[in-house]
């Protein structure tokens, strides 16, 4: 009994004491005391548009050349036709590739399909923006584009779609005759000494504007036929796609990155 009388005061005391000592913890930090002044971050002035490159951006096409670029196969110089400002695929060519190899960026790139395209499915304006390109044919981590309005497929096949992943937020597509914008947001996968993966791929798509991939997370490489799985690289080149359809082909301009590494 005299233990416990004993305790009773004690928390009495505590009691009255810790509003006075919160006070005084309090009382001795400042706004100062969370204010982070180093490093500062370097200054990097933006497009005139959004569709411009900010200052720190590598151009990869400005509508005059395909300097930047080659085939995807023989890295010969890339023969797509360019014209009034943009490139339009150029099928027997084959697919095309940056000469510069990246790991992680962010990407712009607009991409039109014609009025007049003809098709349905998989067969209506197909092409594709490879993040990594791992080989010359279509391995590599891919982004559908395709003309998805009004146009039924497999939902994992659709524009914006990670190609035989995952399907787009939403349909965002905009109709044949008007340009269409990915922003793309790229983390490529990392992988330890003996290629072991040691964390995956994850991928923000912006399409016109719209989030349509939050911070995706890959399976894999791209395949059209099986499941996705990861082959070790570190950089590799951005890759378009020069798809087979029969119907007309469709036209990239705006295209730049900006290196996150």
């Amino acid at each position: 009994m005299k233990q416990r009388i004993a305790v009773i005061p004690a928390l009495l005391m505590l009691a009255i004491m810790s509003p006075s000592l919160a006070f005084a913890q309090t009382a001795t930090q400042t706004p100062e005391a969370t204010e982070q002044w180093q490093p500062v971050p370097k200054i990097v002035t933006p497009g005139k548009q959004d569709s411009a490159p900010p200052s720190d951006a590598i151009v990869l096409f400005d509508g005059h050349d395909l300097s930047q670029w080659e085939t995807s196969k023989d890295h010969s110089p890339a023969r797509w036709k360019v014209h009034d400002g943009v490139v339009t695929v150029d099928k027997p060519s084959g697919n095309i590739q940056t000469k510069q190899k990246f790991k992680n960026y962010q990407l712009h790139l607009e991409w039109y399909v014609p009025t007049n395209i003809t098709g349905e499915g998989q067969k209506r304006g197909n092409s594709g923006v490879f993040l990594a390109s791992t080989g010359p044919g279509d391995e590599g981590y891919e982004i559908q584009v395709l003309d998805s309005f009004n146009n039924k497929t497999y939902v994992n096949g659709q524009a914006a779609s990670i190609y035989k992943q995952t399907p787009p937020l939403v349909n965002a597509m905009r109709p044949p005759g008007q340009w269409q914008t990915y922003d793309i947001v790229w983390t490529a996968p990392v992988f330890t000494a003996d290629g072991t993966l040691k964390s995956p791929a994850f991928v923000t798509v912006f399409h016109n504007g719209v989030l349509v991939q939050n911070h995706t997370e890959l399976a894999g490489e791209t395949f059209y036929i099986g499941k996705p799985k990861y082959k070790p690289y570190d950089t590799a080149p951005i890759k378009l796609q020069a798809h087979g359809d029969p119907s007309p082909p469709i036209s990239f301009r705006h295209i730049w990155v900006r290196p996150l590494d």
